[in-house]
C-alpha cells in the first residue's frame, strides 16, 4: 500500500491542535465551547489565549448568536461541542444568525457519526453532512486523519464565510503526509486504478485504502479519492476518474439519505450518469457498542467497501 501508518490519533486532537496554533498565528480566532472544552481538546488554547476563550455552558443556542455577533466585530469564531449539538439542536440559529447573512463563523463538530460508539444512538448523528450542506453559503468539510483535521482548522481560518468542520472521536490510523497541502474544494487523488473509482470522506478513507489493497491482490485495480470538502464538491476529479472506470462506489460515515453518496450521484446525473453503490448507513439510527463493532453491522467497514466494488463489477 502506498499509505501506511506508524500511529493511530483522534481526529479531535488534530482540532485542539490546529487551533492552538492559530491562538499564535491569528489574534483575530476567537474560541466559543458548550461545556465540552476535553472533548473538543481546547485546553491548548485556552492556555495560550484566556481571553479569546469563551465557556457559554449547555448553552448551544446562546453559543451560535454569540459568534455570529462577534463575526460582526471582525473577529473569526470557531464554536466547539458535538456534531448532533452543533447541527440539529441549533439548526433555526445557524440558518438564521449565520448562513443567511454569510457570517464568517466556523462551526466545530467532534463526536460525528457512529463512531463515537458507546454514548450510543442518541449522540451519534448521521444526518449532520446533510442539513448542513443545504444551507446556502454553507462550506461542509469531512477531513479523514489527526493531520488532515489540522490542515483544515488551520485552513478556515483563512477561508471568509460559514464553515462547518466535522470530525470525530476514536482513534484513527495517521496517514496524510504532515506537508500535504489542504485545498478546501479540492479532492486528494491517493490513488490510481483502472476498475473502479471509490470516493471517500472522514473514516471510510482509510478503510477505502485498506479495501483497495485488498482488492488489488485479488486483480481488481480501484481508484481511491479523498474528497474531505463535500461542499463544494470537486466535481472535477471525480468526472475525470469515472469517465477512466466507468463504475464508482461513494464512502461515508453517515446516512446515505443527504450524504456524500447523494451529491456525487446528483452531480453525475446532470454530466455524466454512471452507475454507483452506496456505502453508508441504510437509513436508521445507531446504538451503543464500540466503533469497530458499530462499523461492521451497519455496513460502513472495508469489508463493506470491498462488497460493494465486488457489487458493480458482477
Amino acid at each position: 500500500m502506498k499509505y501506511t501508518y506508524t500511529e493511530k490519533k483522534d481526529t479531535r486532537s488534530g482540532f485542539g491542535a490546529g487551533l492552538a496554533e492559530l491562538a499564535d498565528k491569528n489574534p483575530n480566532v476567537v474560541a466559543l465551547c458548550a461545556d465540552l472544552v476535553g472533548s473538543l481538546k481546547m485546553e491548548k488554547f485556552i492556555e495560550k489565549a484566556p481571553e479569546r476563550f469563551f465557556q457559554v455552558g449547555i448553552a448551544e443556542a446562546n453559543m451560535i448568536g454569540l459568534a455570529a455577533g462577534l463575526s460582526i466585530t471582525g473577529k473569526i469564531p470557531f464554536t466547539g461541542t458535538f456534531a448532533n449539538f452543533s447541527t440539529s439542536r441549533v439548526y433555526d440559529q445557524i440558518r438564521q444568525s449565520i448562513a443567511y447573512s454569510g457570517k464568517n463563523v466556523k462551526i466545530c463538530a467532534s463526536h460525528a457519526g457512529l463512531t463515537l460508539g458507546e454514548d450510543g444512538a442518541t449522540h451519534q448523528v448521521l444526518e449532520d453532512i446533510g442539513m448542513m450542506k443545504m444551507l446556502p453559503g454553507m462550506t461542509v468539510i469531512n477531513p479523514c486523519d489527526y493531520n488532515q483535521t489540522k490542515a483544515a482548522t488551520l485552513a478556515i481560518a483563512d477561508f471568509e464565510g460559514p464553515v462547518y468542520l466535522r470530525f470525530g472521536r476514536p482513534t484513527v490510523p495517521v496517514f496524510i503526509p504532515e506537508d500535504m497541502p489542504f485545498e478546501i474544494g479540492k479532492g486528494i487523488m491517493l490513488q490510481e486504478g483502472t476498475d473502479v473509482t471509490i470516493v471517500a470522506t472522514g473514516h471510510l478513507v482509510w478503510e477505502s485504502l485498506v479495501a483497495a489493497d485488498e482488492l488489488e491482490k485479488e486483480g481488481i485495480s480501484c481508484e481511491v479519492i479523498n474528497i474531505h470538502t463535500i461542499k463544494p464538491l470537486d466535481e472535477e476529479i471525480i468526472l475525470k476518474s469515472v469517465e477512466k472506470t466507468g463504475k464508482i462506489v461513494t464512502a461515508e460515515e453517515h446516512n446515505y439519505l443527504g450524504g456524500l453518496g447523494e451529491s456525487v450521484a446528483g452531480m453525475l446525473a446532470r454530466k455524466r450518469p454512471t452507475r454507483q453503490e452506496f456505502v453508508a448507513v441504510n437509513d436508521t439510527f445507531g446504538e451503543s457498542a464500540t466503533p469497530a463493532e458499530l462499523m461492521k453491522k451497519y455496513k460502513i467497514d472495508s469489508a463493506a467497501v470491498k462488497e460493494a466494488v465486488k457489487r458493480i463489477l458482477a
